[in-house]
């Protein structure tokens, strides 16, 4: 009965979400956290954002914070509060990147270059309206003199380890998503080039994604790129599988590059020559719609599937594809492919059981 008890409750109730990201199949003792700690200046702060030695990665959010905002921690620095620590991590190059701080740091930044002018203070009410130039040198002084604890996460850091701690540092009002922290992490050829395929005009079309709010349509490119160059190796969860692409191939070479590119706007456009406006939709037959937005499991399997086959691009130029089509509309009403890419879809036999369907369905049909 206690077993009987125990693996309902391990169904009912189960440990990990399937896509939660994990470091267990790091080595013990690659997990370890690799850190240090300084009390840079003010004015070493300052200059290191001047110099680009710090600075702010793309994938943070932007600065939000109001003159108000800004002026109470002007405010802190002269009263000598405490501010909350700081969070580097430590690039190949040796500059720091902000994980977390974006906000203090760029409001410290404005102030000294006499962007906005101090309101609404509390203690020193004295102050309002003074720009930093406005104040007396010794309060200039004072405020450069200060320092802020940062707590730098170093670059023998395992990728895996730094992407879990961007993720439980991740404070902003916004949460950032995985892809956008994995962009500021990973960041280099291979991420170069998702910025680029994701602006392509083609791609903007058929993924309906125009401004790729939050890194979607980005995050979908670079899980094509990973599935085809490693499907083999494919294990759930998606996220680190991903993670552990990125950083295999954050060193590949222009040719490397280039080849990806090629590969990728080719096989986007053999999936319109195919598909048409169905590429990467799903079909309601009650409704009689199509869905607005693509499917993931639906786009991945499908461009992995051309890929694989890789038709001939002029035969598809003339290709009649009512009765695929129609085969490809049978499919997504099959019990076994309408889960496989609605739910647990990142399974690993539901990643390789939806590219076989696609595969076989596309081998009927197309002029190979």
């Amino acid at each position: 009965m206690v077993a009987n008890s125990k693996n309902l409750a391990d169904e009912l109730f189960p440990d990990t979400v399937e896509d939660e990201l994990t470091v267990i199949d790091i080595p013990p003792n690659e997990r370890r956290l690799h850190t240090e700690t300084y009390d840079f200046s003010i004015s070493t702060i300052a200059e290191y954002l001047k110099t680009g030695d710090i600075y702010v990665p793309k994938f943070q959010r932007k600065y939000v914070w109001n003159i108000s905002q800004a002026s109470r921690l002007i405010e802190s620095l002269i009263i000598q509060c405490p501010i909350p620590v700081i969070y580097l991590n430590q690039e190949p190059s040796e500059k720091l990147s902000v994980i977390d701080g974006n906000q203090r740091l760029t409001s410290i930044k404005l102030f000294l270059d006499n962007e906005f002018a101090l309101k609404g203070l509390t203690a020193y009410p004295e102050l309002d309206g003074n720009k930093f130039n406005d104040l007396d040198p010794r309060f200039r002084r004072h405020i450069l003199n200060r320092t802020l604890r940062c707590i730098t996460i170093l670059k023998e850091t395992h990728p895996q380890i730094k992407f879990d701690v961007f993720e439980r540092l991740n404070t902003g009002s916004v949460k950032l998503n995985p892809q956008e922290i994995r962009h500021g992490i990973y960041h280099g050829p291979l991420i170069d080039l998702v910025d680029k395929l994701v602006k392509n005009s083609r791609w903007k079309k058929m993924s309906g994604n125009k401004t790729d709010n939050r890194m979607k349509g980005s995050e979908l490119i670079l899980r094509y790129l990973a599935l085809k160059i490693n499907r083999t190796n494919y294990k759930k969860p998606m996220a680190s599988f991903l993670n552990s692409f990125c950083e295999a191939q954050n060193k590949i070479s222009t040719q490397e590059v280039n080849q990806l590119e090629q590969n990728f706007l080719e096989t986007l456009e053999k999936a319109q020559y195919i598909f048409g406006s169905l590429a990467f939709r799903t079909y309601d037959s009650n409704r009689k719609t199509l869905s607005k937005s693509i499917n993931a499991a639906l786009y991945d399997s499908t461009m992995v599937a051309i890929d694989l086959l890789n038709p001939d691009i002029d035969s598809l130029k003339n290709f009649d594809n009512y009765e695929l089509l129609s085969d490809f509309h049978d499919l997504q009403q099959q019990e076994r492919f309408a889960s496989i890419i609605s739910v647990g879809t990142s399974a690993t036999s539901a990643v390789r059981d939806r590219i076989k369907a696609v595969k076989q369905l596309l081998e009927l049909h197309l002029p190979l």
